[in-house]
């Protein structure tokens, strides 16, 4: 509640000193008037040319102000969001490290058989393969704005891409085959990067699982809108999006309510990721839903490659 106060008193006073310069003009213009027309004086070209400057002078104060308090807004938000991603990065970090360090010690100290030590070794590749992941998110973020980058770009198939998305997801996770269903539509491939591809693909399949419960259900339909564009649909049936939040999920640091926050660990870079890397494939990706609670869907449009257009 402390972070909502802290955005709403500047926004209030924002809102009060324009209501006041707005009061100040509209009184102003009047008054000029009603000098002129107490005075019985003719209105000369010179007050037309002082009453236009002072509309604009006024004009542009309250304007400025307006768009310096959203400017303000913005930033505050985007300072909340950098502070909520320092905790989780902070929390995706130190957990898997104190685990690692808790199993160091105790390798050190004690020699336990080798049964058990096979299972702290299983344990300690796992906050490895976590730590791997976190730092890999934040480097594909910074590459992902890396809008001088030159990438290669060539036909890739489609199949075989998701396919290899969804085993590695699925095995990551631990998910029955039969939870991700794939409809590739007679689509046999796309034009782009195939490794960017594959991030933007494992990020949304990775946050389909997340933001789902038991039994997770996704769906991957892919479909040619009968001309050189492709669209890849992933939909689930997880907690769904609410409406006034679908555009701000791209952004970065963004995750999607405090109390999903605390569910479902992330930094809030996946699609903030898929967004960047999208455009670079010169495509566009938008996210649908109907509510909390109504799962979410996700549409990825690419090029085809030019000699299947």
């Amino acid at each position: 509640m402390a972070s909502r106060r802290s955005i709403g008193l500047p926004v209030t006073l924002a809102v009060v000193l324009t209501a006041m310069a707005l009061s100040l003009a509209v009184g102003w213009q009047v008054l000029v008037f009603s000098e002129a027309r107490a005075f019985a004086r003719e209105i000369t070209r010179i007050d037309w040319l002082l009453f236009a400057f002072g509309v604009v002078c006024f004009a542009g104060i309250i304007f400025g102000m307006i768009w310096l308090c959203m400017w303000l807004v913005r930033e505050m938000r985007l300072n909340q969001r950098q502070r909520a991603f320092l905790d989780a990065v902070t929390h995706e970090m130190k957990t898997p490290l104190a685990s690692l360090r808790l199993y160091v010690e105790t390798l050190e100290r004690h020699d336990p058989d080798r049964e058990h030590r096979r299972e702290f070794l299983e344990r300690m590749q796992d906050d490895l393969k976590r730590l791997d992941e976190t730092v890999d998110q934040v480097l594909s973020a910074a590459r992902s704005e890396d809008s001088g980058r030159h990438i290669k770009r060539e036909p890739v198939a489609l199949e075989a891409l998701l396919r290899g998305c969804i085993d590695d997801v699925c095995q990551r996770y631990d998910l029955d085959p039969e939870a991700v269903v794939l409809d590739t539509g007679g689509v046999e491939s796309v034009c782009g990067n195939p490794n960017e591809l594959s991030v933007i693909f494992r990020n949304l399949l990775e946050n389909a699982v997340k933001y789902s419960d038991d039994p997770i259900e996704i769906r991957i339909r892919v479909r040619s809108n009968n001309g050189d564009r492709v669209e890849i649909e992933l939909s689930d049936r997880g907690i769904g999006i609410p409406r006034v939040e679908l555009r701000k999920i791209f952004q970065r640091f963004y995750q999607v309510g405090r109390d999903v926050q605390r569910t479902a660990s992330g930094l809030g870079l996946g699609l903030f990721i898929v967004r960047n890397l999208v455009r670079r494939q010169g495509g566009r990706v938008v996210a649908r839903s109907e509510g909390s609670g109504q799962g979410s869907r996700f549409v990825v449009t690419l090029r085809r490659p030019p000699m299947a257009a």
